[in-house]
């Protein structure tokens, strides 16, 4: 199913074609073409079409604009596509406890973004897809009423950031990250309530915000450079200022395939509460609330000790 995203085949076959017209348009092998096309049909992907094929009701869910998201998990040239391909490395992961993903592509994953802007542009889509559903969840879930400046750490773009600042209109947000242009656009309507600044979680924050939000950002990294996160985070905080941490905990809903897709892509992993609590724990920080949210992600807030 990959080849056959990563070809257009489901979106080409909408309108039925033949082996050969299809071979001379994608510039492939014929005979193989079939092949691929057989084992399609027993997948239920496409069926015959007289003397073609075309795509099934059910293969049409793998079309560019199904709005399911599957397109960008799949095609081989997306971020997410691009990185499972390294699983066929994980024995490597397994034996070292580091990522496949450099040892496929003599780089790491977020390298390969910063290097190659569609890949970066199909990453921010698929965190889009992932919880544009969701959002209002997370907007119901803390009381963001508290805290009038929020910073958004590594926050992409800014969509979660954009929906709080539209639901309460007393607050101001700052969101941090190496590229902002989609965020910019996301706060057009926000006047002057929300501002984006480039930059790196690895370097100095802006400093003097109420809550500053880790969004899935943990998991993606080792223990070293989650440190080095938290570390920033903390010097930017004033005391009354909480961090909250979004994530999945293991143990609480989470897939164990996250586990290892975590392992495999970044060398990171999804942590327990405990994990979580012994990570913040040399910064300072003690979690005082934990908040689940739409059965797979926590919202974890915590405050700098003492108060």
């Amino acid at each position: 199913m990959r080849v056959a995203v990563t070809l257009g085949l489901p979106d080409r076959l909408r309108a039925a074609a033949t082996v050969d017209l299809l071979a001379a348009e994608l510039g492939v092998n014929p005979t193989a073409l079939e092949l691929l096309l057989g084992h399609l049909v027993t997948l239920g992907v496409v069926d015959r079409v007289g003397t073609g094929y075309g795509t099934t009701e059910f293969g049409a869910h793998l079309c560019a604009d199904a709005g399911n998201g599957l397109h960008n998990l799949l095609h081989h040239d997306t971020a997410a596509g691009r990185a499972d391909l390294a699983f066929v490395d994980l024995a490597h992961s397994v034996r070292t406890g580091e990522p496949a993903y450099p040892l496929r592509y003599g780089r790491d994953f977020w390298t390969d973004l910063a290097e190659q802007p569609h890949l970066r542009e199909a990453f921010d889509r698929q965190m889009t897809w992932r919880i544009r559903e969701r959002i209002p969840d997370y907007v119901a879930a803390v009381d963001w009423a508290r805290f009038p400046v929020i910073v958004d750490v590594g926050g992409g773009p800014g969509d979660l950031l954009t929906a709080v600042l539209t639901a309460h209109p007393g607050l101001s947000g700052h969101l941090v990250d190496l590229e902002v242009g989609p965020a910019r656009q996301n706060f057009s309507g926000l006047g002057d309530r929300a501002r984006a600044t480039a930059g790196s979680f690895f370097d100095p924050l802006p400093a003097g915000g109420d809550a500053y939000l880790l969004f899935n950002v943990l998991h993606d990294w080792d223990e070293g450079q989650c440190h080095r996160i938290l570390a920033r985070c903390v010097e930017a905080m004033p005391e009354h200022a909480r961090l909250l941490v979004v994530e999945s905990i293991r143990g609480m809903g989470i897939s164990t395939e996250m586990d290892l897709v975590m392992l495999v892509h970044f060398g990171g992993q999804e942590r327990s509460l405990e994990e979580y609590k012994k990570l913040a724990a040399p910064h300072g920080l003690v979690l005082e609330q934990v908040t689940e949210v739409a059965n797979d992600r926590s919202v974890l807030e915590f405050r700098k000790h003492p108060i």
